[in-house]
């Protein structure tokens, strides 16, 4: 493996269009369901493999049904899933995707067993195999975040890999700094979207977020900026990478894809530079298709768009 993916799976089934949730009681048809893999963690190992990247997910799912189809979509793209706990005494992470006609999109999420997943539940005896290790949901693990998190980098780090850390939004969150300090210290790629970037730093532009992270001992920053794209902060300086001009489907999984893009630059040895624009290539695709990691393409694909899309 090039890459292991440390984090959370969640499935996700969108349901569309959905305008009127019904009273009690009451039933209230829509036209189509579908059941897609979702979660910071197998989003960015799916989106890495599909790009060309051996990669391997150390994550936690029920001994459920859809725990089962989780397993089974990492294995149609080669996802190495022996890091995968089946555990029997919850479910599997969920969110049901309510996809109004105007195209705007509301969340019901289940924690399910991420709730539980825990530094005894990461397989150290992976790391030997892979160069990366990235965490993904950071803030949506309330018995990993903080402290297990920073063991598993410190672990990862020991091991020789290069680490990497992504976020999520998580409204019920007080502590946003506390629960990064354990982490910083060990990070090698500090890749948070911008909204959380915020909460932790306490800052309001990306250049005084990124020095911030910087300062408590990122070695690079990139903060994920959405429909601005992405800004990236190293050694030499900072840099803001507009986004790629595509028609927009469906932005679940962008910051993934956006990961896995930046990660596989490194692994092809792109400069920092073009590893973020490889990035915000990624997310471009992601966006063209429904669900987390649908649009996502081989490699070459991805590179051949970048020689002819227009920046935005």
């Amino acid at each position: 493996m090039d890459v292991i993916c440390v984090g959370i799976s969640v499935a996700d089934a969108i349901g569309r269009p959905i305008d009127v949730i019904p009273e009690k009681a009451r039933l209230a048809l829509f036209d189509r369901m579908e059941l897609h893999s979702g979660g910071c963690a197998l989003n960015s190992a799916i989106a890495l493999a599909k790009l060309g990247v051996s990669t391997g997910l150390i994550s936690k799912v029920g001994n459920d049904g859809f725990g089962d189809f989780l397993l089974k979509e990492c294995g149609k793209v080669g996802v190495d899933t022996r890091g995968v706990v089946q555990d029997d005494q919850d479910s599997t992470a969920f969110t049901f995707i309510m996809v109004s006609s105007d195209g705007e999109r509301r969340f019901l999420h289940t924690l399910g067993v991420n709730a539980t997943f825990c530094f005894e539940d990461v397989n150290r005896d992976l790391f030997s195999e892979a160069k990366i290790l990235c965490i993904g949901g950071a803030y949506l693990m309330p018995e990993f975040d903080g402290e297990d998190a920073g063991k598993t980098l410190a672990a990862a780090r020991e091991a020789g890999l290069s680490t990497c850390m992504d976020t999520a939004y998580n409204d019920r969150i007080e502590n946003w700094l506390e629960l990064m300090e354990p982490c910083f210290p060990h990070l090698d790629y500090f890749v948070p979207s911008v909204e959380e970037a915020e909460a932790i730093s306490g800052q309001s532009n990306p250049e005084d977020m990124a020095k911030f992270f910087k300062d408590k001992g990122c070695q690079v920053v990139a903060i994920k900026l959405g429909n601005q794209g992405s800004y990236l902060l190293t050694d030499d300086e900072g840099e803001l990478f507009p986004i790629y001009k595509i028609d927009a489907i469906d932005t679940s999984g962008a910051g993934d894809s956006w990961v896995a893009g930046f990660l596989t630059g490194i692994l092809n040895d792109l400069s920092l530079n073009d590893c973020a624009e490889l990035g915000n290539a990624a997310a471009a695709h992601c966006i063209m298709a429904v669900g987390c990691t649908t649009g996502v393409k081989p490699l070459a694909d991805v590179q051949a768009f970048q020689d002819t899309a227009e920046r935005g």
